[in-house]
């Protein structure tokens, strides 16, 4: 999580963190670091009023149907005011299996597991605390983060692994965003979003999920993955993996490009997979 204090023309970045380790990392990247954890609500108690604009992209706890760590972040927030703006960054998961179809932000959301329900109760928290406290919140629904330079930002692990894929007539639709793009999505949020507003944040690949792990071996140069069908999957596969094999959607992101302005660098996986950029 990171909150802006801006004074004039000057802007400071703050980032909370719960790891003594990042404080120097962050201080090297001109970052002011503050120790705090959201799983210990007392211990973010002095976030409020600290910054200006907030950008909150801490992820759920893994279990259970709710995110205390929203619940905590806003509850500290609650005792001063001063945000101008907040934004969320939530996941393109809380719209469930779409079967395929382009997927839009009025589309009704319909998570199907509780990681999902996870993040459709923190888009809730963090709006509910906007409209109470006269903040404007935008959520970003994300998909797949990847980069060539960010830890498992890529498809080779997988690859080298040899994990199977689903058949082409199982297959389903996947999404994808540059981390680079994603991060310049998340400074235009901060500054240009509509106030209590939805906006998917996606690159403009179209592709099911085995075609992109073929893709990303032939640019690898390495083995495509084997193909298998969804029954021999359910029995080969641990269930997370097979949770993103259940859903299937195309995200549509016009509102981001229009309301945001967001110019793609990484327009489609091919590119940003091999680190070139679209020209300017």
């Amino acid at each position: 999580m990171r909150v802006v204090r801006q004074s004039g023309a000057h802007i400071r970045w703050l980032a909370l963190t719960s790891s003594t380790g990042r404080v120097q990392e962050l201080r090297e990247a001109w970052v002011t670091p503050l120790l705090g954890n959201l799983d210990r609500p007392a211990s973010v108690r002095r976030l409020a009023g600290l910054g200006h604009r907030l950008l909150y992209l801490a992820p759920p706890p893994t279990e259970g149907w709710t995110d205390p760590r929203a619940s905590a972040l806003t509850n500290a927030l609650r005792l001063r005011g001063g945000v101008h703006a907040a934004v969320y960054g939530s996941t393109t998961g809380v719209y469930g299996d779409c079967g395929g179809d382009w997927v839009t932000e009025r589309r009704p959301l319909a998570p199907q597991t509780q990681r999902a329900q996870r993040r459709v109760h923190a888009e809730a928290v963090l709006r509910t605390w906007g409209k109470a406290s006269g903040t404007p919140v935008a959520v970003l629904r994300i998909p797949g983060i990847y980069a060539p330079d960010r830890e498992g930002g890529t498809p080779k692990v997988r690859l080298l692994k040899n994990t199977p894929v689903l058949a082409s007539p199982d297959d389903v639709y996947t999404n994808h965003i540059h981390a680079d793009d994603l991060a310049r999505a998340c400074l235009r949020a901060l500054w240009a979003a509509w106030p209590q507003r939805v906006y998917n944040v996606s690159d403009d690949t179209q592709l099911k999920m085995g075609d992109y792990f073929d893709l990303a071996a032939d640019l690898y140069g390495l083995p495509r993955p084997p193909r298998v069908a969804r029954n021999v999957a359910t029995q080969q596969l641990p269930v997370t993996l097979l949770s993103f094999m259940n859903e299937s959607r195309r995200i549509n992101n016009q509102r981001m490009k229009s309301e945001l302005r967001v110019r793609l660098r990484y327009p489609d996986v091919t590119a940003g997979l091999l680190g070139a950029p679209d020209k300017p």
